[in-house]
């Protein structure tokens, strides 16, 4: 029996997985799209390295991951019976972390967010059926909370079915906790939502940049239009690994719902900035707030552009909501679980911020190793195969 996993090659997903690896001796059902297990073993190093080396990585593929070749969007994900049969007795528990994040695309967040969700919990219900099912983890996001402003925001009260939404993104996964609520009364469940998650306190390298682009830009201006006072409830992804892996792992959580986010002692923009002034041995940025609508109707009209300024552009055209609805999330349930609060964001941005910039928002990974690629042993490089075409631990 297993922790089936989605979304183990994207951000959270790989941290959440290199977590639980490291502190528990758990071994995990991988759901990913791959042609073979060769490819779905790529891919996964490509996901895991910042995390570890390759000879660690390769003792945890060859002794505790299970692949599932598959898609989240297709019906049973694309498997053939006997294959999904085995997923689903194998299954003990549930981590499902897989999302589309483009906050433009309808139709992305619809197929991946709603149908793959549906999908995942068809699996949830099909496994408590037949054995039982531990627990199913929903990773979501505290924009479930639709639009807010000055606001101090609280697991139990922040979806409200009257209120707007910001983009595709918040409305499908709101629907997606919805559904979980719907369709497994009977199933212990969490749903954990982190906020803006940039970063990792502990290294400064980062495999995720599309945030930090626009964290990058910003924090290049000498003017910016915002108040000064406002928060950011900015979360390191650390932090967020760690949350979900110690709830999920818990025998009998205190709620069921926790924001993985930085809460009431999320800092300002001016503390921000101070501090990444005092790290560049720089002034600091003046603000002007007055300017917020201009610079919206800006971004609005430079995002239609090609290149790299539209590039840019765009992304802060998503994310400018975010940063400018001076909300934050209450965080005193994960802080009692875990017996600690996140680190601050100012305490590592500067790393960040000049990792991102010397590498030009690219992450250097390494290749498979040639030496494991030309072993003469199959089940020295990769896990060695079923009767059903997937690896087994």
């Amino acid at each position: 029996m297993a922790i089936f996993l989605t979304g183990s090659t994207g951000y959270i997903g790989a941290h959440v997985l290199a977590n639980l690896l490291e502190r528990s001796s758990e071994p995990f059902n991988l759901l990913v799209r791959a042609q073979d297990d060769r490819e779905a073993a790529q891919r996964l190093w490509h996901s895991l390295q910042i995390h570890m080396d390759f000879e660690k990585f390769r003792h945890f593929l060859e002794t505790r991951i299970r692949f599932f070749r598959g898609d989240l969007t297709n019906e049973k994900f694309g498997l053939d019976p006997a294959t999904y049969a085995a997923l689903i007795f194998a299954t003990d528990s549930i981590i499902h972390c897989a999302a589309s994040l483009n906050r433009k695309s309808e139709k992305s967040c619809l197929n991946v967010n709603l149908r793959g969700t549906l999908q995942v919990i068809q699996v949830a219900r099909r496994a408590q059926d037949s054995h039982g099912l531990r627990r199913f983890t929903h990773v979501s996001t505290v924009a479930v909370a639709g639009q807010r402003a000055n606001e101090v925001v609280e697991e139990d009260t922040a979806i409200d079915w009257n209120r707007s939404d910001y983009d595709p993104y918040a409305r499908t996964k709101k629907f997606c906790e919805h559904m979980a609520r719907e369709l497994l009364p009977e199933v212990s469940k969490l749903f954990l939502r982190p906020s803006i998650v940039l970063g990792d306190s502990r290294r400064p390298e980062t495999t995720q940049f599309d945030m930090v682009k626009a964290f990058v830009f910003l924090a290049g201006l000498r003017v910016l239009p915002f108040r000064p006072t406002d928060r950011l409830d900015i979360v390191p992804v650390d932090y967020v690994a760690d949350g979900v892996s110690a709830l999920h792992m818990k025998e009998k959580p205190a709620h069921e719902i926790y924001h993985l986010s930085s809460g009431i002692d999320s800092e300002t923009f001016k503390q921000l900035t101070d501090a990444l002034a005092k790290a560049q041995r720089k002034r600091a940025p003046i603000f002007m707030p007055k300017l917020e609508t201009s610079s919206v109707k800006m971004v609005n009209s430079l995002s239609r552009r090609s290149g790299k300024i539209g590039g840019v552009a765009t992304l802060l055209k998503v994310f400018l909501p975010y940063l400018t609805w001076n909300t934050v999330f209450d965080n005193s349930r994960i802080v009692a679980e875990l017996g600690r609060k996140p680190a601050h964001f100012s305490d590592y941005c500067y790393g960040l911020l000049r990792f991102s910039r010397d590498n030009r928002f690219t992450y250097p990974y390494k290749d498979w190793p040639a030496a494991a690629a030309a072993s003469t042993s199959p089940a020295v490089p990769f896990p060695r195969k079923s009767s059903t075409g997937n690896s087994l631990a």
